[in-house]
């Protein structure tokens, strides 16, 4: 469907619209400066990974990841 994007595994869909799908990506990239820049906690950082030990360079580079990846298929 156009204007929307489509994410799957297997056989588990999730379906987002693209305003959504862009307002994630913004999100996300907001997320990774964050954690890259030091401005989240640990305890922020453990409540991101539900509860694991706090990665803010994984969490950083995920996020911009994922960000980009969303925009790229926009």
């Amino acid at each position: 469907m156009p204007g929307s994007m489509t994410i799957g595994h297997t056989d588990t869909l999730v379906m987002l619209s693209r305003d959504d799908a862009e307002h994630l990506a913004s999100v996300l990239a907001g997320l990774s400066a964050l954690a890259a820049g030091g401005h989240l906690s640990s305890e922020q950082l453990a409540a991101l990974g539900a509860g694991g030990t706090p990665d803010r360079a994984a969490l950083a580079t995920w996020s911009r990841t994922l960000a980009g990846y969303l925009r790229d298929h926009l």
